[in-house]
């Protein structure tokens, strides 16, 4: 059976950090490209971030550049968003999802075969 478990998300202060973890199983998740996407009320899902199968190439979008780190463990089937400086805007349901296909369409919710069932995050002001 496959499965995405997030966990982590919860309610932090502006400036204030959050590590959030995805767990895989049921699939060869080595061989799948991971992305985190958020939706926030009212708001169509984002792309925030994508690793590659061996870590080697990452993306971020434009908004966490530089607050916003992925990382990801094969062996454990993990993958991590630490998320630094969070502000308001950051205020979402968080989803890992993974990928069979090219890291070129990372963006592209549509191109992701497996998704988790997300996690909130809420940064008060």
């Amino acid at each position: 059976q496959v499965q995405l478990v997030e966990a982590g998300g919860g309610s932090v202060q502006a400036g204030g950090s959050l590590r959030l973890s995805c767990a895989a199983s049921g699939f060869a998740f080595s061989n799948y490209i991971t992305g985190w996407f958020r939706q926030a009320p009212g708001k169509e899902r984002e792309f925030v971030a994508a690793i590659s199968r061996s870590g080697s190439n990452i993306d971020y979008a434009d908004a966490v550049k530089g607050r916003f780190t992925v990382s990801r463990e094969n062996a454990m089937k993990m993958v991590y968003l630490k998320m630094n400086s969070l502000n308001p805007e950051n205020t979402a349901v968080y989803y890992c999802a993974d990928t069979s296909g090219l890291f070129v369409n990372r963006k592209l919710s549509s191109r992701y075969n497996y998704w988790g069932q997300g996690t909130q995050v809420t940064v008060s002001s």
